[in-house]
């Protein structure tokens, strides 16, 4: 697979490729998961339209992804422009969903049109049998990378999901933070221990604690835990959750902790925080941090998160769409597929909520400044040569929500409440294997994989 160049074009015409590890992990997938699958990590919100009832006579689309007010209100009034049918975008949290779908397989009777979700929220409706097969459609919606389309077979012989969108997350710096960069370090290839240092010359040179995290209820703070420091500083998101490693870990975070903004706790969106001036370091998923770059392009620089001693772990964010096997208007869903994955769509979702494409064709020539800020922040943490891919949670189902508490309270009690790390982790080591063990969940990348539940060792 061609890498990223640095160029911004390139940048986003590539954007289509899986990213960076993430081809490999196709095939991983099939191997260690089967047809199973896990909990989203959309930028949650406020729910846009949540529990709605569906309207007759519109092709019913419910979404994981996209769900904060603003998003579904972007989707509806802009994405969704110009399409010749009626569509009712629902917004709705991946549980909920999860036991819809498949109480509305068992009754036989469907509301729901098309899925949007994300790779392991489908793994776990197709081994319980609810969606439609949608090989013949694959090849019909213009050019998906293989290996994106090998993930969407899910071990299996065809898709089961059409390949929509893709995130990740990244951090974003006021310029005035620059100057006290620690002397040597390069902000594209920054350290934990040098964002700790960052920080605290900030707060030596202004009094203030300016280093930010989404740590509010509906922040996707969870995610920073699993997918970057974790797989940073054991190699895994799970099988080292209670190590040595995730002691110095939490050692470092603690530091870094004594410069982050004191209402981090209340913080969901961290573009809110820095174009405030109340943070100035900030890291968040894309959708989270593009109204800040859009707004004030020359302000700020977007960038990778930090390394550590097992690499720089960064979670892919891979977002589809399926059909339901007893969807209503099967033949409504497969139109609003297409338009959905259409070149033109693709660059607008992109300029519209800063999820990439997925399709060739897409193209940066409209793309506005802060967009093309992201675009390179997401090349760079794909051609990192010390990357590792952490993915989403996979075999987890409707106990997301419980595995995330997990992660978060063990911070909580470590950094923020000052329990000891190895006390705090043996405590909450059991209720992340119990998770685990009840759902028979398999290790994920960049875990080995295991021959059953994955075990934390």
């Amino acid at each position: 697979m061609p890498s990223l160049r640095s160029t911004r074009q390139a940048a986003l015409s590539s954007m289509h490729r899986p990213v960076a590890l993430l081809a490999s992990l196709a095939l991983v997938m099939a191997a260690c998961t089967g047809p199973s699958g896990g909990p989203g990590g959309s930028p949650a919100g406020s729910p846009g339209g949540a529990g709605r009832t569906p309207v007759a006579g519109k092709v019913n689309w419910v979404s994981t992804q996209l769900r904060p007010v603003e998003e579904a209100e972007k989707v509806r009034s802009q994405i969704l422009a110009g399409y010749s049918g009626q569509v009712e975008f629902i917004a709705e949290e991946e549980g909920p969903l999860q036991d819809r779908v498949k109480a509305e397989a068992q009754a036989g009777k469907g509301s729901i049109d098309v899925i949007g979700a994300l790779h392991g929220d489908f793994a776990t409706l197709a081994e319980a049998g609810t969606l439609t097969p949608l090989g013949d459609l694959a090849g019909s919606v213009g050019t998906i990378d293989a290996d994106y389309l090998e993930l969407a077979k899910l071990g299996g012989d065809q898709a089961v999901y059409i390949p929509w969108m893709q995130a990740t997350y990244i951090m974003v710096a006021n310029k005035e933070a620059l100057q006290y960069l620690p002397q040597g370090a390069d902000v594209n290839a920054l350290t934990y221990e040098q964002l700790g240092a960052w920080g605290k010359a900030i707060k030596d040179a202004t009094g203030q604690q300016k280093l930010g995290f989404p740590l509010g209820e509906k922040g996707l703070f969870h995610r920073l835990l699993q997918g970057y420091t974790y797989p940073s500083y054991t190699g895994g998101q799970v099988v080292g959750f209670e190590s040595a490693d995730a002691v110095k870990m939490y050692q470092d975070l603690k530091v870094i902790w004594e410069s982050v903004h004191p209402q981090a706790q209340t913080y969901e969106f961290m573009q809110e925080p820095l174009l405030a001036g109340e943070v100035w370091v900030a890291w968040d998923h894309t959708a989270r941090l593009i109204e800040a770059l859009k707004a004030r392009p020359d302000d700020f620089v977007a960038f990778p998160a930090p390394a550590g001693p097992k690499g720089r772990g960064y979670m892919p964010v891979l977002a589809g769409l399926a059909i339901p096997k007893n969807a209503p208007d099967a033949a409504g869903a497969r139109a609003l597929i297409e338009f959905l994955l259409k070149p033109e769509t693709q660059t607008k979702t992109l300029q519209q909520v800063a999820f990439f494409p997925v399709v060739e064709g897409a193209t940066s020539d409209a793309l506005d400044p802060g967009t093309r800020l992201e675009a390179d922040a997401v090349a760079a943490t794909q051609e990192a040569s010390d990357a590792v891919a952490a993915l989403l949670p996979v075999g987890i189902g409707a106990k997301g929500g419980e595995l995330n508490k997990v992660y978060r309270d063990a911070f909580t009690r470590i950094v923020l409440q000052g329990e000891a790390a190895e006390t705090v982790l043996a405590e909450e080591a059991p209720k992340l294997q119990a998770i685990l063990d009840a759902q028979s969940a398999a290790c994920w990348p960049p875990d080995p994989p295991s021959d059953g539940a994955c075990k934390i060792q």
